[in-house]
């Protein structure tokens, strides 16, 4: 087991959504007792603040460790792994937390929000804390490595990292960003910061760009619309049902043929986007009219 100076030597950052905060607000309680540092980024949607999570730690992999609850654990686990050097395991019992430890070097704890009491969370969160890297756990029977597993391990960590950072640099082999790539897109001139691809006229389709700090006001079209974001980070405002959805790459949304909606854009994004008929773009408000709501949010 990890001793104390070897748990005091790294933050915790930590998040939920709404299923895991109670867990996750017991764990932070317990961690302050242990006098070990906590960042607490609070409750969103649970691929926001896995996100968020991933992100920390992905930037500083060598002082930060993440903690996350949702209802299974299992989401914003997916969702923190989606960036670089970062190991996520959702984690049940203490010897799974042994487990991820001494095999994966894991660095973000998820836990259940709906499954597991506060009573075994913290006896997991507390096995995934001292257990170092490689040392005996339940998949080696308690016992030592063999010396060829043991270095088995010691290079996986490097080559597992280099996973996520090499889709940079790698060409696209989604189909639908290969369809853009290279093509010129055409501003948007109704919309400052935009520029679209028609990819098919009726229905349409097409893939659209937007420059951070861009806004969409609010408006509405004659048929519904399913769109993919493929880049960046963006909110949709459902002005009709009152909703708002907070996107990230990955991410799918529906929006009804008729309902009234606006749209920022917190980082420069590409997405995919079907028409259920031909494109077309009704205003309901203005620019400026748009942008002020937006800061009020």
């Amino acid at each position: 087991m990890a001793d104390d100076g070897e748990l005091h030597r790294f933050k915790i950052v930590t998040g939920a959504d709404s299923f895991g905060c109670s867990l996750k607000d017991a764990l932070v309680s317990h961690l302050k007792s242990l006098n070990i540092e906590v960042e607490d980024v609070g409750t969103d949607s649970y691929y926001s603040v896995a996100a968020e999570i991933g992100r920390r730690v992905s930037s500083s992999p060598a002082d930060t460790r993440g903690l996350l609850a949702c209802g299974t654990g299992v989401g914003v686990s997916m969702i923190a792994n989606k960036f670089p050097g970062v190991f996520a395991a959702t984690c049940l019992t203490s010897g799974e937390a042994l487990n991820c430890r001494s095999i994966n070097n894991s660095n973000v704890l998820a836990v259940s929000g709906m499954s597991t009491s506060p009573e075994s969370a913290i006896e997991i969160l507390d096995t995934w804390l001292k257990t170092p890297f490689k040392s005996p756990c339940p998949a080696s029977q308690f016992k030592p490595w063999p010396q060829e597993i043991e270095s088995f391990l010691e290079s996986s960590i490097p080559e597992m990292s280099k996973i996520g950072s090499e889709n940079s640099k790698s060409t696209d082999s989604c189909s639908i960003c290969c369809l853009v790539k290279n093509r010129e897109l055409n501003p948007i001139d109704i919309i400052p910061g935009g520029s679209m691809k028609i990819l098919r006229e009726t229905p349409t389709s097409a893939v659209v760009r937007f420059e951070a700090g861009s806004v969409e006001p609010a408006h509405h079209h004659t048929f519904g619309h399913d769109l993919v974001v493929m880049k960046g980070k963006k909110s949709v405002w459902n002005l009709s049902k009152k909703e708002r959805f907070d996107l990230i790459v990955g991410d799918y949304l529906y929006t009804p043929a008729g309902d009234v909606h606006r749209v920022k854009y917190y980082e420069d994004t590409e997405f995919f986007i079907k028409w259920d008929g031909h494109w077309d773009m009704f205003f309901d408000e203005d620019l400026a009219t748009a942008k002020e709501a937006v800061e009020k949010e």
